[in-house]
């Protein structure tokens, strides 16, 4: 698919790989972007970030159908459609089988995490997938992207991760199914598994955090450059035989277990 000219909603827009992802996309390759994001003052400086002629942010709870629901009739009332859905929101909130003093951690807390990023992944595509459906295939074949955001945790999680790499392995289980039942309408769903990178996040972090960080990274021993995870969004994006797989964009670095 050609991303000039094309509409994609980015979750978790505001900021991060998502801010990264949106500005490459727009000012790079044409794109129009709408960002769905929690953080309305976050999200106001994004657009700024982009280019307001490019992008509009809608305040948005993905686990909300509401929510999503209005954001997306958001997009169409200003773009007309969507032809990409980037999902890369998602809570990280530490979650262990067993708290403090052998007690069993809260149900709700392991729940809060898969709300987001189990949850209001399908809500956001699915719903996505319904604008998809109704545009015109291009080169009679495509009509819609799907990039599901999983994670290195999703393979081999530290310890602490249970709730978070529970939640990004399912995204690995929906690649297959769904790339079946969309493909026959036009729709591509693949996945992406980021390791370490270089985000706001991770450099507000005591140098040694870093260093320890970088001293679990293969080859390039370095933290991911942001740039590198949208330009492997505009990959799967162009690339119209990819579907139904998941790319590990890692350097070969694996987790340990802490």
């Amino acid at each position: 698919m050609r991303i000039e000219g094309k509409v994609i909603v980015i979750t978790g827009g505001a900021s991060g790989l998502g801010l990264a992802t949106a500005c490459y996309l727009a000012q790079e390759k044409g794109a129009r972007v709408a960002l769905f994001d929690l953080n309305a003052e976050a999200g106001a400086k994004a657009v700024e970030d982009v280019g307001a002629e490019h992008a509009m942010f809608v305040q948005t709870d993905v686990a909300s159908e509401e929510s999503v629901q209005n954001a997306l009739a958001a997009v169409t009332a200003r773009f007309g459609t969507v032809h990409v859905c980037i999902n890369c929101a998602a809570l990280p909130t530490p979650c262990k089988v067993l708290g403090k003093e052998g007690k069993a951690t809260p149900l709700a807390k392991f729940a809060q995490v898969t709300a987001v990023n189990v949850n209001g992944v399908f809500n956001v595509m699915s719903k996505c997938a319904e604008q998809m459906v109704k545009n015109e295939a291009e080169a009679g074949e495509e009509r819609g992207v799907i990039i599901n955001i999983s994670s290195g945790a999703a393979y081999e999680a530290q310890i602490g991760q249970v709730a978070y790499a529970a939640s990004k392995a399912a995204l690995l289980g929906m690649n297959m199914p769904a790339a079946r039942e969309l493909g026959d309408v036009g729709i591509r769903v693949n996945a992406i598994a980021p390791g370490l990178f270089m985000t706001p996040m991770v450099r507000t972090l005591d140098e040694k955090i870093v260093a320890s960080l970088t001293a679990q990274i293969e080859a390039p021993r370095r933290l991911g450059d942001m740039r590198e995870f949208a330009h492997c969004c505009a990959f799967i994006i162009e690339n119209g035989y990819l579907n139904a797989h998941t790319i590990r964009l890692d350097a070969a670095s694996r987790l340990r277990a802490r």
